[in-house]
């Protein structure tokens, strides 16, 4: 990232998600959500996992997706 993205006008810098490889389980999409988000990634693994059970796998799929065009 250069230093212009950093220094935008509004004086925030831009935020990219990437995924979390240091503290993946599978392909690091969830440690990657936490990081973007600032939430614990336990909680974003519950919650992953508790929305595949009751939405019958879609959320595998949605997972999938992030890591195929994610980095």
């Amino acid at each position: 990232m250069s230093q212009l993205d950093e220094n935008r006008p509004g004086g925030q810098p831009t935020r990219q998600f990437r995924l979390g490889k240091s503290r993946a389980m599978l392909a690091g999409v969830c440690s990657g959500i936490a990081d973007y988000t600032g939430w614990d990634v336990t909680l974003i693994r519950l919650a992953a996992v508790l929305t595949t059970i009751f939405l019958t796998g879609t959320p595998i799929l949605l997972y999938l997706i992030i890591w195929a065009i994610a980095d």
